[in-house]
């Protein structure tokens, strides 16, 4: 979230969405943007068309915006309102996201400031010219665990015991106040092989991340590495990786179909996000 010089509170302001090459008008049309009190609009650039709309300044001081982060509900309108002039306006075309809360004092100091930009905004228009952003999340299959382990070990031998039952044969009832010969060297035994299986378990995950992500990426143009996102405590799926990707939309359904592909191949778990405006791969503007 950035702010620029919107720091007079009496007066109002210019709220910057986004910058585009020849938008449809009607792409904005009838859209709320941030406030009710005037209408998103078109803003002429010397090279480009800025997506506008006028705001009280006395909205974005530091001290609003402070107040509004503690505010969950309130950030989130403010959050769901700029990405849906954003959204609407790459819909028709090719269009350069400005962060949320990008403010002026007035409409020709947008020019000024974003004029000082326009070779990054010309290379991102270029990049994303007819692309989308998707994104893929993917989850190690469950490996088995020490638990499970010694779970089998335990019913394995209760059935023993119940088959010796029925056959006749008496059952040699342990004796718990002294280890058997060897337990302890059986112990650590357990303990190694548990480590190896933990061991080979994230190695054939990182493998198969980085299957998933190397496939993909030879159909992406462009593709970033993200932090795993936090499971919630409910949810025992291992995430080992989060990637988002620059397709060309001409490759959707080749995108689609190479997910299904390695679901197969692979045994994890895959999703597939997007398509959506590609903010990850304009750069900071």
């Amino acid at each position: 979230m950035r702010q620029h010089d919107a720091e007079v509170p009496d007066a109002n302001a210019t709220y910057v969405f986004a910058v585009c090459r020849d938008p449809d008008p009607s792409s904005c049309a009838g859209l709320p943007g941030v406030t009710h009190e005037a209408p998103v609009r078109l803003l002429a650039l010397d090279s480009f068309t800025a997506i506008v709309q006028t705001v009280r300044a006395c909205d974005f001081t530091d001290e609003a915006w402070q107040s509004r982060l503690s505010d969950q509900r309130e950030l989130e309108r403010y959050a769901r309102a700029h990405h849906d002039v954003v959204s609407a306006v790459a819909a028709a075309s090719p269009t350069v996201p400005l962060p949320m809360a990008t403010v002026y004092h007035a409409d020709e100091r947008v020019r000024e400031a974003l004029a000082k930009e326009t070779d990054r905004f010309r290379a991102a228009l270029k990049r994303i010219a007819h692309h989308a952003e998707w994104g893929v999340k993917v989850y190690a299959p469950p490996a088995a665990t020490a638990a499970t382990a010694a779970t089998a070990a335990t019913a394995a031998t209760a059935a023993t015991d119940d088959a010796d039952r029925r056959t006749g044969r008496p059952v040699v009832p342990t004796d718990r106040g002294r280890p058997a010969a060897g337990a302890g060297l059986a112990y650590l035994e357990r303990k190694r092989g548990a480590q190896r299986l933990r061991e080979r378990s994230q190695e054939d995950a990182l493998r198969t991340a980085e299957t998933v992500d190397e496939q993909v990426g030879r159909l992406a143009t462009a593709s970033r590495r993200l932090r795993p996102h936090p499971q919630p405590s409910t949810d025992r799926r291992v995430q080992i990786l989060n990637a988002t990707y620059l397709v060309a939309e001409r490759r959707s359904e080749e995108l689609a179909l190479l997910t299904r592909t390695l679901r197969e191949r692979t045994g994890a778990e895959i999703e597939l996000s997007g398509p959506w405006v590609p903010y990850s791969f304009v750069g900071e503007v």
